[in-house]
């Protein structure tokens, strides 16, 4: 605390003494004036405050406001922001290995890392912690049940877990481990050939990940692709440049980026080895697709490389660097440059504050992170490019998708379920009675054609005594819902149902397989990739039919 304090005031005093140096003069001047003005507000508050006050603190909050008045990425990171980040983009760190959530007060767990202590003592999917270290975990953010869970490798942390549906506690002594987190944490055989690979962040590995998917999946019988960066919110620039040169023949554009500052220009070309340029290609977007994600969707699409289907992405155009601050312990964020895809054409979209002070038109917009860069109907169209084959492609907004896809919105009932994670604790405790599921749910997995995935019985239809469970769950849960409602919804409710029991006895990549059973984005690229012989015919394979696009 002394060591920081002693850093802010010599940092402080050098431009005092550099700006009477300097006579103060020019554009310095309002900077060494504004400095006098932050400091005298600092004492004022010392000394005057109702209650004591911590001058790390507020200078702290003083600096996160300073870059939050920049744009949504610039930030200051404190030591706990830096130590996440570092833990992210490096793809590993100390921990139990588990995937928590917070619900009802309570941390419940997703699912256990394969291979962390958590996982080999037993701690199962849907169990509550229910204390951390001796210490009730009722109310933790789940940045504290982060903080309290993650700690150096070789140290012991002790956790009380309680089952979906039962009152007795077990206890877990569980050593953390250096936890190596997945980019990409499941891919398999789709029908007909088609390989699928889940990218879920880009981190470190996220480049090797991918080639060793692919490579997998060819050894498999693959001989096309869907690339699935659907909620994928980026990260390393360099690995997007990775994964993309895996499908770009060498020498190709990947992207560029622009800034203010020496050194920050730079063009990135594909140099990799043996590109696969001949599986016809698959990209899935929407809109929580940011930043790493556009950079390979812009790429592929530019090029002509990979049909896109989905919904528009985020437009996260731009280019963060990190700056260590002194002490290494807390860092800066700051924005320093856009990127570009080889068209030329920058997808950034204007967010929040930065929205808002572009928007000249002098009326409140109830909806900042709209689609649309302003609320003034006389706004510029979207800026046209052309793919290298001739194609119109659009910037500043997103990337657009050659095949869009609506959302596939869930009906009133299902969606009340899923908030409420009826599905989700259902499959907690019929698996919890059931150890020797599926076998005990009386249903067979069914047959598979020749080079498609190994299916699992929760591919089936659910067996009538699982459904009738549900019910009889559904019905304690909420009294209201009748039974003629839960049966109008019954394919949506069993193939949720059958999700979360997939996901217990099978992993998080049978759970995908049963998500995609009807899943429109899925399904639209699947149905392209079948019919195209060649890379270029997903383009015209993926229009929609004449009775779609007649559809209102």
């Amino acid at each position: 605390m002394i060591r920081r304090r002693v850093l802010w005031a010599a940092l402080l005093v050098l431009p005092f003494g550099l700006g009477w140096w300097a006579g103060r003069g020019g554009a310095s001047s309002d900077l060494y004036s504004n400095l006098d003005v932050f400091v005298e507000v600092i004492h004022k508050v010392q000394d005057n405050y109702v209650d004591p006050v911590d001058a790390t603190k507020l200078i702290d909050g003083a600096l996160k406001g300073m870059l939050a008045s920049l744009d949504p990425y610039s930030q200051f990171m404190d030591r706990h922001a830096f130590q996440n980040l570092v833990a992210v983009t490096d793809g590993h760190y100390g921990g139990v290995g588990l995937m928590v959530t917070v619900r009802d007060r309570w941390p419940s767990v997703i699912s256990p890392i394969e291979g962390g202590s958590a996982w080999e003592a037993g701690v199962r999917p849907g169990d509550v912690i229910v204390e951390i270290d001796g210490k009730s975990s009722a109310g933790l953010s789940l940045d504290e049940v982060a903080d309290r869970l993650r700690g150096d490798a070789g140290t012991r942390v002790r956790l009380g877990v309680r089952a979906e549906g039962e009152d007795s506690t077990r206890t877990f002594v569980l050593e953390r481990r250096d936890i190596v987190t997945r980019s990409v944490p499941y891919a398999f055989l789709l029908d007909r050939g088609v390989g699928y690979v889940r990218l879920s962040n880009f981190s470190e590995t996220s480049g090797s990940e991918v080639r060793a998917a692919v490579a997998r999946l060819a050894g498999e019988g693959a001989h096309s692709l869907i690339l699935d960066l659907r909620g994928n919110p980026g990260g390393v620039l360099e690995q997007a440049v990775n994964v993309s040169e895996q499908f770009l023949p060498k020498g190709a554009l990947v992207v560029s980026k622009r800034g203010r500052a020496a050194g920050q220009d730079a063009r990135y070309y594909a140099s990799g080895t043996r590109p696969n340029l001949d599986w016809p290609m698959a990209v899935l977007v929407d809109a929580g697709s940011a930043s790493a994600s556009e950079i390979v969707a812009g790429a592929l699409q530019d090029l002509d490389r990979a049909v896109l289907v989905g919904q528009t992405s985020f437009g996260k155009g731009s280019v963060q660097k990190v700056y260590p601050l002194v002490g290494g312990t807390e860092a800066l964020k700051l924005t320093t440059a856009l990127y570009y895809t080889p068209s030329g054409r920058s997808i950034h979209k204007l967010h929040g504050a930065a929205l808002a002070a572009a928007d000249d038109s002098g009326e409140e917009d109830d909806n900042p992170d709209a689609d649309t860069v302003a609320v003034a109907p006389a706004a510029p169209a979207r800026p046209r490019f052309h793919t290298a084959a001739g194609r119109v492609v659009y910037g500043g907004g997103g990337v657009t998708p050659d095949a869009e896809v609506p959302v596939d919105s869930l009906p009133p009932l299902v969606l009340d379920l899923e908030r409420g994670a009826l599905p989700f604790r259902f499959a907690n405790r019929w698996s919890n009675a059931h150890p020797n599921a599926p076998e005990d749910a009386g249903t067979k997995a069914p047959r598979t054609a020749k080079g498609s995935a190994a299916a699992t019985a929760w591919d089936a239809p659910l067996a009538p005594a699982v459904w009738s469970g549900f019910v009889a769950f559904v019905h304690a849960e909420r009294p209201v819902v009748s039974q003629a409602a839960l049966e109008a919804e019954r394919p949506r409710l069993e193939r949720a149902v059958r999700r979360e029991l997939a996901r217990r006895t099978a992993g998080d990549a049978a759970a995908a397989r049963v998500a995609f059973e009807k899943d429109p984005v899925v399904r639209r690229a699947l149905d392209a990739l079948t019919k195209a012989r060649a890379p270029r015919d997903v383009f015209v394979a993926a229009r929609p039919s004449k009775a779609e696009s007649a559809t209102p």
